[in-house]
């Protein structure tokens, strides 16, 4: 049965937005004018695998007369006490205002499951407003951006745990443990995916030849490796957007970017003998900015020369080209020979681990005293940035928040200097590791912005 979920919110944070996406296509009105929906619109939809019956609301609005605008209110209770979940929206470029705040009290009267989302994320200037929505109450939120589809993996994950259980279903720590890695295997055509997939299996289920472009949907598989459920997913080839010919190939390549939105590690699979090209490079630089965990696969590596030599000259490739990814793991394999694959699955349960993986706040304290002495921040202006504290707000990537004076002027390669460190003391390596700055709001500072 289809989970009923209400998008609510206040005027113009882009519920209909959202409502489109999730419904897959354009049924309600989106204008950057507040208020244009005003009765409740109802769709069916799908996150991932998970069915929902969508409810778009007006924007909501604290009257209690008898105006158009108190009527729409009324509808946004309704729709909220006929949900099973409400994704209360808000605007992470605007930040939290008066109205959400009286917003998340009525939601906090209604009883029903609440999952917070800072819609507009997306660039630098959404992370001020998503931090400020910790402070209503309903846990993490979720970085989002309806309009071009960045956060939605995290999205399903917060309704998932969100939607209610009967008590003799309810979630406990070892079914946790078990919950499946989502696995998908990427990279261009013909680089070797499906026959990776099938000697991971052990059988031929993914059709293979040397044509490219065999596989044109993204296959999900459920699987278990060494007692590990895994959720594999085979994808279509991506091409270089130039390439891409026909309607069927963009829905295979938009089948592609939803499964990696979708997993939790990416496998990116190249020919040796042609590893981290531009395309290669261009694939891998998207699953870091989708925050997901990513391996490179070299396959047919049975058909290397000098295998010490080519590894390592692939190796400097990729560190010079991608620093960002630095200490990802690399394997090698040969896929019809059966070499490599074990060592596959250890470095994608290693980095699926790194990627859940919580840094002690006292750690993250005492390794900020340390760096800071080593190197402290330039000034600017004449004046001192002091970085004060840093913790960590969450995992699935690792993201961090360092509070300091002068936030706004801290430099970006300073702000790298940060994001090595943390990689390098806490075991993060080749993971997408997030970093904000921002300002000590002690009111009694005399630092200056």
């Amino acid at each position: 049965m289809a989970l009923k979920l209400a998008i609510v919110g206040r005027p113009n944070v882009g519920k209909s937005t959202l409502f489109n996406r999730l419904a897959g296509k354009k049924l309600a009105i989106v204008d950057d004018l507040p208020g244009v929906t005003r009765d409740r619109k109802e769709a069916p939809g799908r996150l991932g695998d998970l069915d929902l019956h969508l409810i778009d609301t007006a924007g909501f609005e604290d009257l209690t007369d008898e105006s158009l605008e108190a009527r729409m209110r009324s509808q946004t209770e309704a729709a909220i006490a006929d949900a099973d979940v409400a994704l209360f929206l808000v605007d992470a470029r605007t930040g939290v205002t008066p109205l959400d705040e009286r917003f998340a009290e009525l939601l906090r009267r209604s009883g029903k499951p609440v999952v917070i989302a800072a819609n507009k994320h997306e660039g630098k200037a959404g992370e001020s407003g998503w931090l400020d929505a910790f402070s209503l109450g309903f846990g993490e939120p979720v970085a989002l951006s309806a309009e071009h589809g960045e956060g939605m993996s995290e999205l399903y994950t917060e309704i998932v745990a969100a939607m209610p259980v009967e008590p003799e279903v309810e979630e406990t720590e070892e079914d946790r443990e078990n919950r499946p890695i989502r696995l998908a295997i990427i990279g261009r055509p013909n680089a070797g995916k499906s026959t990776l997939v099938n000697a991971l299996l052990g059988e031929d289920r993914m059709l293979v030849g040397p044509e490219a472009g065999i596989t044109r949907d993204a296959i999900t598989i459920n699987w278990q490796w060494k007692g590990k459920n895994i959720r594999l997913v085979d994808t279509a080839g991506m091409r270089r957007k130039a390439k891409v010919q026909g309607r069927l190939e963009n829905l295979s390549v938009a089948d592609t970017l939803r499964s990696i939105r979708f997993a939790d590690v990416c496998a990116l699979v190249m020919d040796q003998n042609e590893a981290f090209e531009k395309q290669d490079l261009t694939i891998a630089d998207l699953v870091v900015r989708e925050g997901r965990a990513l391996i490179y696969v070299l396959a047919k590596w049975d058909q290397a020369q000098e295998p010490s030599a080519r590894f390592k000259e692939l190796r400097e490739r990729c560190e010079d080209a991608l620093p960002q990814t630095k200490g990802a793991p690399i394997v090698r394999v040969s896929a019809q020979a059966g070499r490599g694959l074990d060592k596959v699955m250890e470095a994608v349960v290693e980095v699926y681990g790194d990627w859940n993986a919580r840094v002690k706040t006292s750690d993250l304290n005492k390794w900020l005293e340390h760096v800071i002495s080593k190197h402290p921040p330039p000034a600017v202006d004449g004046k001192r940035i002091k970085p004060r504290y840093i913790t960590q707000i969450k995992a699935r990537p690792p993201t961090f928040v360092l509070i300091s004076s002068r936030a706004a002027r801290m430099p970006e390669s300073y702000k790298r200097y940060l994001t090595n460190g943390i990689r390098e003391s806490f075991g993060l390596k080749g993971l997408p590791v997030r970093l904000m700055v921002r300002q000590n709001k002690n009111p009694f500072s005399s630092d200056e912005s």
